[in-house]
């Protein structure tokens, strides 16, 4: 898989901190800060996709469930 090069301008305190990071984590790179840090932007929307998907109802498999009959098969 290809990189797709990027340019990203930020505001002297954040693009510290990004050093800082780099260094203590002993990143190479600040590409590698970037990188982590959108890997848990991603993973923050896709639990929150999960969350909301398990908190929908579905009233129709709510009822097929509760119909008194075993799941057991003889």
């Amino acid at each position: 898989m290809g990189a797709a090069k990027l340019s990203v301008s930020l505001p002297r305190a954040l693009a510290g901190f990004v050093e800082n990071y780099r260094k203590k984590r002993g990143l190479k790179s600040r590409s590698q800060v970037f990188e982590e840090a959108i890997k848990l932007l991603r993973n923050r929307e896709l639990e929150a996709a999960y969350r909301e998907a398990n908190s929908e109802i579905d009233e129709v498999w709510d009822n097929a469930i509760s119909d008194g009959l075993s799941d057991e098969t003889w």
